[in-house]
Protein backbone atom coordinates (compact mmCIF):
# COMPACT_ATOMS: atom_id res chain seq x y z
CA UNK A 1 0.00 0.00 0.00
CA UNK A 2 1.53 3.37 -1.02
CA UNK A 3 2.86 5.73 1.62
CA UNK A 4 1.36 8.64 -0.34
CA UNK A 5 -2.03 7.86 1.18
CA UNK A 6 -0.70 9.50 4.36
CA UNK A 7 -0.08 12.78 2.53
CA UNK A 8 -2.53 15.60 1.70
CA UNK A 9 -3.21 16.37 -1.97
CA UNK A 10 -0.85 18.86 -3.63
CA UNK A 11 -3.23 20.54 -6.09
CA UNK A 12 -4.51 23.27 -3.77
CA UNK A 13 -1.07 23.58 -2.20
CA UNK A 14 0.44 24.29 -5.63
CA UNK A 15 -1.72 27.39 -5.97
CA UNK A 16 -0.55 28.62 -2.58
CA UNK A 17 3.04 27.85 -3.59
CA UNK A 18 2.82 30.10 -6.65
CA UNK A 19 1.37 32.91 -4.55
CA UNK A 20 4.31 32.59 -2.15
CA UNK A 21 6.78 32.47 -5.05
CA UNK A 22 5.43 35.74 -6.36
CA UNK A 23 5.65 37.36 -2.92
CA UNK A 24 9.20 36.09 -2.35
CA UNK A 25 10.37 37.70 -5.58
CA UNK A 26 8.92 41.04 -4.49
CA UNK A 27 10.56 41.11 -1.04
CA UNK A 28 13.28 43.66 -0.43
CA UNK A 29 16.52 42.65 1.28
CA UNK A 30 15.63 44.38 4.56
CA UNK A 31 11.86 43.96 4.40
CA UNK A 32 9.79 42.33 7.14
CA UNK A 33 9.71 38.54 7.19
CA UNK A 34 6.64 36.47 7.89
CA UNK A 35 7.13 33.36 10.06
CA UNK A 36 8.08 29.95 8.69
CA UNK A 37 7.75 26.70 10.65
CA UNK A 38 9.63 23.46 10.08
CA UNK A 39 8.32 20.15 11.38
CA UNK A 40 10.73 17.24 11.51
CA UNK A 41 9.60 13.81 12.69
CA UNK A 42 10.53 10.24 13.30
CA UNK A 43 8.80 8.05 10.73
CA UNK A 44 5.39 7.03 12.03
CA UNK A 45 4.76 10.25 13.95
CA UNK A 46 1.71 12.13 12.76
CA UNK A 47 3.35 15.17 11.20
CA UNK A 48 0.73 15.84 8.53
CA UNK A 49 -2.22 16.00 10.94
CA UNK A 50 -0.18 18.37 13.13
CA UNK A 51 0.89 20.47 10.13
CA UNK A 52 -2.66 20.75 8.80
CA UNK A 53 -3.87 21.91 12.21
CA UNK A 54 -1.01 24.45 12.34
CA UNK A 55 -2.05 25.80 8.92
CA UNK A 56 -5.68 26.10 10.03
CA UNK A 57 -4.79 27.95 13.24
CA UNK A 58 -2.21 30.18 11.56
CA UNK A 59 -4.70 31.22 8.89
CA UNK A 60 -7.29 32.04 11.57
CA UNK A 61 -4.82 34.22 13.47
CA UNK A 62 -3.08 35.92 10.54
CA UNK A 63 -6.03 36.21 8.17
CA UNK A 64 -3.61 35.13 5.43
CA UNK A 65 -3.05 32.00 3.36
CA UNK A 66 -0.48 29.50 4.64
CA UNK A 67 1.34 26.77 2.72
CA UNK A 68 2.05 23.18 3.78
CA UNK A 69 5.26 22.33 1.94
CA UNK A 70 6.85 18.89 1.60
CA UNK A 71 8.75 16.72 -0.88
CA UNK A 72 5.55 15.94 -2.80
CA UNK A 73 4.75 19.60 -3.36
CA UNK A 74 8.28 20.38 -4.53
CA UNK A 75 8.20 17.29 -6.74
CA UNK A 76 5.07 18.72 -8.38
CA UNK A 77 6.91 22.03 -8.86
CA UNK A 78 9.82 20.12 -10.42
CA UNK A 79 7.44 18.45 -12.89
CA UNK A 80 6.12 21.88 -13.84
CA UNK A 81 9.70 22.83 -14.65
CA UNK A 82 10.18 19.61 -16.65
CA UNK A 83 12.64 17.96 -14.27
CA UNK A 84 12.39 14.18 -14.60
CA UNK A 85 10.22 12.49 -11.98
CA UNK A 86 12.64 9.55 -12.13
CA UNK A 87 15.23 11.72 -10.39
CA UNK A 88 12.85 12.32 -7.50
CA UNK A 89 11.97 8.64 -7.21
CA UNK A 90 15.64 7.64 -6.98
CA UNK A 91 16.72 10.47 -4.68
CA UNK A 92 19.34 9.14 -2.28
CA UNK A 93 19.53 5.72 -3.92
CA UNK A 94 22.09 6.26 -6.69
CA UNK A 95 25.81 5.95 -6.10
CA UNK A 96 28.25 8.70 -7.03
CA UNK A 97 29.79 6.74 -9.90
CA UNK A 98 26.32 6.13 -11.33
CA UNK A 99 25.57 9.87 -11.03
CA UNK A 100 28.71 10.58 -13.04
CA UNK A 101 27.90 7.94 -15.66
CA UNK A 102 24.39 9.28 -16.30
CA UNK A 103 25.69 12.85 -16.39
CA UNK A 104 28.19 11.81 -19.07
CA UNK A 105 25.67 10.13 -21.37
CA UNK A 106 22.62 12.30 -20.65
CA UNK A 107 23.51 15.98 -20.21
CA UNK A 108 20.02 16.96 -18.96
CA UNK A 109 20.00 14.28 -16.27
CA UNK A 110 20.37 15.64 -12.74
CA UNK A 111 22.10 13.68 -9.98
CA UNK A 112 20.32 13.29 -6.67
CA UNK A 113 22.71 15.78 -5.08
CA UNK A 114 22.09 18.31 -7.86
CA UNK A 115 18.37 17.79 -7.55
CA UNK A 116 18.54 18.26 -3.80
CA UNK A 117 20.36 21.55 -4.33
CA UNK A 118 17.41 22.66 -6.45
CA UNK A 119 15.06 21.57 -3.68
CA UNK A 120 17.12 23.51 -1.14
CA UNK A 121 16.72 26.66 -3.24
CA UNK A 122 12.96 26.13 -3.23
CA UNK A 123 12.99 25.59 0.54
CA UNK A 124 14.91 28.84 1.09
CA UNK A 125 12.59 30.74 -1.26
CA UNK A 126 9.47 29.50 0.54
CA UNK A 127 11.04 30.09 3.96
CA UNK A 128 11.97 33.64 2.93
CA UNK A 129 8.40 34.40 1.84
CA UNK A 130 7.07 32.95 5.11
CA UNK A 131 3.55 31.83 6.01
CA UNK A 132 4.66 28.25 5.43
CA UNK A 133 5.15 25.04 7.35
CA UNK A 134 7.59 22.43 6.06
CA UNK A 135 7.16 18.75 6.78
CA UNK A 136 10.49 16.94 6.41
CA UNK A 137 13.00 17.84 3.66
CA UNK A 138 15.69 18.51 6.25
CA UNK A 139 14.22 22.01 6.32
CA UNK A 140 15.28 22.69 9.92
CA UNK A 141 18.89 22.17 8.87
CA UNK A 142 18.63 24.07 5.57
CA UNK A 143 17.04 27.13 7.22
CA UNK A 144 18.80 27.01 10.60
CA UNK A 145 20.38 30.46 10.18
CA UNK A 146 17.17 32.19 9.03
CA UNK A 147 15.74 34.35 11.79
CA UNK A 148 12.09 34.01 10.75
CA UNK A 149 12.18 30.18 10.93
CA UNK A 150 10.99 28.17 13.93
CA UNK A 151 11.89 24.50 14.21
CA UNK A 152 9.99 21.65 15.87
CA UNK A 153 10.31 17.87 15.93
CA UNK A 154 7.98 14.97 16.71
CA UNK A 155 9.26 11.81 18.40
CA UNK A 156 7.40 8.85 19.88
CA UNK A 157 7.82 5.38 21.27
CA UNK A 158 8.22 2.65 18.67
CA UNK A 159 4.86 1.05 19.48
CA UNK A 160 2.99 4.33 18.96
CA UNK A 161 4.57 4.80 15.52
CA UNK A 162 3.77 1.24 14.48
CA UNK A 163 0.16 1.51 15.63
CA UNK A 164 -0.23 4.87 13.91
CA UNK A 165 1.06 3.59 10.57
CA UNK A 166 -1.04 0.43 10.81
CA UNK A 167 -4.17 2.49 11.49
CA UNK A 168 -3.58 5.17 8.86
CA UNK A 169 -2.54 2.73 6.14
CA UNK A 170 -5.00 0.02 7.20
CA UNK A 171 -2.32 -2.67 7.28
CA UNK A 172 -1.24 -5.37 9.71
CA UNK A 173 0.95 -4.42 12.66
CA UNK A 174 3.78 -6.66 11.42
CA UNK A 175 3.84 -4.90 8.05
CA UNK A 176 3.67 -1.50 9.70
CA UNK A 177 6.61 -2.36 11.96
CA UNK A 178 8.80 -3.26 8.98
CA UNK A 179 7.83 -0.02 7.23
CA UNK A 180 8.63 2.12 10.28
CA UNK A 181 12.08 0.58 10.73
CA UNK A 182 13.09 0.69 7.06
CA UNK A 183 11.72 4.16 6.34
CA UNK A 184 13.51 5.64 9.35
CA UNK A 185 16.81 4.09 8.27
CA UNK A 186 16.33 5.44 4.76
CA UNK A 187 15.51 8.95 5.93
CA UNK A 188 18.51 9.05 8.25
CA UNK A 189 20.78 7.82 5.47
CA UNK A 190 19.57 10.41 2.96
CA UNK A 191 19.92 13.33 5.39
CA UNK A 192 23.42 12.20 6.34
CA UNK A 193 24.44 11.90 2.72
CA UNK A 194 22.88 15.08 1.35
CA UNK A 195 23.23 17.42 4.35
CA UNK A 196 26.01 15.71 6.34
CA UNK A 197 23.87 16.09 9.44
CA UNK A 198 21.96 14.12 12.06
CA UNK A 199 18.35 15.31 11.90
CA UNK A 200 17.65 13.92 15.37
CA UNK A 201 20.09 16.31 17.08
CA UNK A 202 17.98 18.24 19.62
CA UNK A 203 19.82 21.55 19.24
CA UNK A 204 18.33 22.10 15.77
CA UNK A 205 14.90 22.61 17.33
CA UNK A 206 13.03 25.17 19.40
CA UNK A 207 11.01 22.32 20.92
CA UNK A 208 10.59 18.55 20.62
CA UNK A 209 7.21 16.91 21.24
CA UNK A 210 6.37 13.36 22.26
CA UNK A 211 3.65 12.62 19.70
CA UNK A 212 2.48 9.64 21.73
CA UNK A 213 1.90 11.74 24.87
CA UNK A 214 0.43 14.98 23.48
CA UNK A 215 -2.51 15.14 21.09
CA UNK A 216 -1.90 16.58 17.61
CA UNK A 217 -4.21 19.54 18.23
CA UNK A 218 -2.37 20.43 21.43
CA UNK A 219 1.01 20.26 19.70
CA UNK A 220 -0.26 22.55 16.94
CA UNK A 221 -1.61 25.06 19.46
CA UNK A 222 1.67 25.14 21.40
CA UNK A 223 3.60 25.74 18.17
CA UNK A 224 1.25 28.52 17.07
CA UNK A 225 1.30 30.15 20.49
CA UNK A 226 5.09 30.20 20.50
CA UNK A 227 5.53 31.42 16.92
CA UNK A 228 2.94 34.19 16.98
CA UNK A 229 4.02 35.54 20.34
CA UNK A 230 7.52 36.02 18.91
CA UNK A 231 6.44 38.00 15.84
Amino acid sequence: MPLTMLIPSVEQRLRAYHELSSRARSLTANGPRKPTITLSREFGCEAYPVAEEVVKLAEEISGEKWLLADIHLLDAVAREHHISEDVMLTLGHTTRWLDDMFATFTPNWKSDAEYYRLLCKQVVMIATAGNAIFVGLGAAIITKTMGNCHHFRLVAEHDFKVRSIARRMNIAKEEAEAIVVEQQKERDRIIRRLLDADESHPLYYHAIFNNGKIRNEQIARIIIDYVFKRI
